[in-house]
């Protein structure tokens, strides 16, 4: 049970932590939660994440591969990989 509730809090601790960390990331500069801005909405890369099990790791790659369409992210590798697993939760 304390397993359990540990590991309740550390997910509810990276939800919450999660607006924040796309705004440090630079990701909300381009993106919103329910809006296209320069790039689309979060809500709808949410349902691509949620169709398809490769794309999280293909997401990931065309935003840290240079030579993709995406602006450089100063963020580092861990929080692109945590900002994308917050958006898959939307």
């Amino acid at each position: 049970m304390r397993r359990l509730s540990i590991l309740v809090l550390l997910a509810a601790g990276t939800a919450w932590a999660s607006p924040e960390l796309s705004k440090k990331a630079g990701c909300a500069t381009c993106h919103a939660v329910d809006k296209n801005k320069e790039g689309p909405a979060f809500q709808e890369t949410a349902k691509k994440l949620k169709a398809d099990a490769g794309a999280e790791e293909a997401m990931f790659k065309s935003i840290t591969d240079p030579k993709t369409t995406h602006p450089p992210m100063k963020a580092s590798p861990e929080d692109i990989r945590a900002v994308l697993k917050w958006v898959k939760t939307l």
